[in-house]
């Protein structure tokens, strides 16, 4: 066994899953592969248990329902630990990692054993530039912008790319599976930042195959997407309600900004979008999900 499991977190993209792992499996520094399925329909299973049978380091579990990104990362990350790795790499099935993104991240740890919390991949888009949905945060409120320096001080990062000590899993818990999409990513290494410094490493670097190099806006999904918006304003808020008035101070005004865009640019359903922003903005401010630990006899209030 590896002492890095690589935790893939998948649904119905089996030809970027094929190619995350065939890029994994290219790395410099070998690591295990852990990949958790939100049972794919599109012939993930049979391909994985086909292509990959006689690849000890490859290991596969259907998780039978759709647990999204948050249950996805949840189940990985504590499958990786109660398994016995020193560290866990998580990411996307549309993460594709250069073949030396690993080997970046553990020379970093040789030389600061103890001294981080996590380690993030500078993101790459498909025409390489940066990936702007996957910008870490220098500060809760100011995104970085030095994709130049070795390593450059953050408090938040996404899960596309993400390189965690497991006595840090252990310590802190796991991400939270009730936010189920977004947000997941930012809460969990904002838990981990409040207790250590944490860091982008602009030498190991990944690809991020999205299918546009924009976030996800309220103001132009189409009207059959908006009930994915609940989670994230409702998410949103109770990340930033911890940080105290300035958090508070924060969302009030990024809230008013989006209704206002709604207001100007939004071709339909204007006031179904501002109830999804304004609704679950209030769920937020009630929403008291727990922090599951490894251990899942033991957990903590999140609220």
């Amino acid at each position: 066994m590896n002492r890095v499991a690589a935790v893939i977190v998948t649904y119905n993209r089996i030809s970027l899953l094929k190619e995350c792992i065939k890029n994994l499996l290219m790395q410099t520094v070998s690591c295990d592969i852990l990949i958790v399925d939100n049972n794919s329909n599109d012939g993930t299973q049979q391909y994985i248990e086909d292509a990959y049978e006689n690849f000890e380091q490859v290991l596969y579990r259907n998780m039978g329902s759709n647990l999204g990104g948050a249950g996805g990362f949840n189940y990985g990350m504590r499958w990786a630990v109660e398994k016995g790795y020193s560290f866990v790499w998580v990411m996307d099935d549309d993460c594709i990692p250069k073949k030396d993104a690993l080997q970046h991240f553990l020379e970093f740890e040789k030389k600061n054993t103890n001294a981080y919390g996590y380690l993030s991949s500078k993101v790459l888009w498909k025409d390489h530039s940066i990936c702007k949905m996957n910008v870490q945060r220098k500060t809760m409120y100011r995104a970085v912008h030095d994709f130049e320096s070795d390593y450059v001080p953050i408090v938040m990062a996404s899960f596309v790319s993400l390189f965690i000590p497991a006595k840090i899993i252990k310590e802190v818990g796991l991400p939270i599976k009730e936010f189920f999409i977004w947000t997941d990513d930012w809460e969990f290494t904002r838990r981990i930042s409040l207790k250590y410094k944490c860091y982008l490493l602009n030498n190991s670097v990944v690809m991020h195959k999205s299918i546009n190099n924009v976030g996800a806006s309220i103001v132009y999904a189409p009207t059959n997407q908006l009930f994915r918006f609940n989670y994230l304003y409702r998410n949103d808020i109770y990340l930033y309600r911890r940080e105290g008035f300035n958090g508070w101070i924060y969302e009030g005004i990024r809230l008013l900004f989006h209704i206002i865009r709604v207001l100007i640019f939004s071709k339909d359903s204007k006031a179904k979008r501002i109830k999804a922003i304004i609704y679950n903005s209030f769920r937020g401010i009630l929403f008291k999900p727990f922090v599951e630990k490894v251990n899942k006899d033991d957990s903590v209030n999140g609220g």
